[in-house]
């Protein structure tokens, strides 16, 4: 069967060669701008199933897999930061606080779409405004959801995770996601 992760994310694509499944990349070139008053946990799971069923149409009979995260502070989505100083403002605002990370799978084919949903807290704890420039500036988390990145040096910002599948907190929940990809008739190990 062939499988097409929509993403041309790097992460999401380092976690998928993980389950040993050959796949192809695709970018799903959706709208990922927030509707009005969406919760985070919603636009997320919109977001996935939007980003799969975009590629999804254009290649029939493939089965599709879209992620989407979003971040939860204190009940507000936390975007990816784009620049140094909105990741440090993100920090500074996340520091000692718990943090939601919703993210979101849809495997999608032919209009079959199977979702699943992981919610990681994640704590920072009190975090000094030097420590903070240190780490944007060692590991320009530019690029990721709550201005961190837990498989590096970002791990040494935290009091604590709260998680089911440590992948979640990356991109890609591998775990919910090899439970729809048996599901859909894949075998994994």
């Amino acid at each position: 069967m062939r499988l097409i992760l929509a993403s041309t994310s790097r992460y999401r694509g380092e976690l998928l060669q993980r389950l040993r499944l050959p796949f192809e990349t695709a970018a799903p070139g959706i709208d990922e701008s927030p509707l009005p008053g969406e919760p985070p946990p919603v636009l997320a799971a919109r977001l996935a199933k939007a980003k799969a069923e975009a590629v999804g149409r254009q290649q029939p009979g493939a089965w599709v897999i879209g992620s989407d995260q979003c971040a939860e502070l204190l009940g507000k989505p936390l975007g990816k930061p784009g620049h140094r100083q909105a990741a440090i403002k993100q920090l500074a605002a996340m520091s000692g606080h718990p943090v939601d990370f919703h993210t979101a799978v849809c495997l999608w084919r032919d209009g079959t779409c199977l979702q699943a949903m992981d919610t990681i807290t994640v704590r920072l704890r009190p975090l000094s405004s030097a420590e903070i420039e240190r780490y944007v500036d060692a590991e320009q988390p530019l690029d990721c959801a709550g201005s961190f990145k837990s498989e590096g040096l970002g791990i040494a910002l935290f009091d604590s995770i709260d998680s089911h599948d440590p992948t979640a907190l990356i991109g890609l929940p591998l775990i919910a996601l090899s439970r729809l990809l048996r599901e859909a008739g894949f075998e994994l190990p």
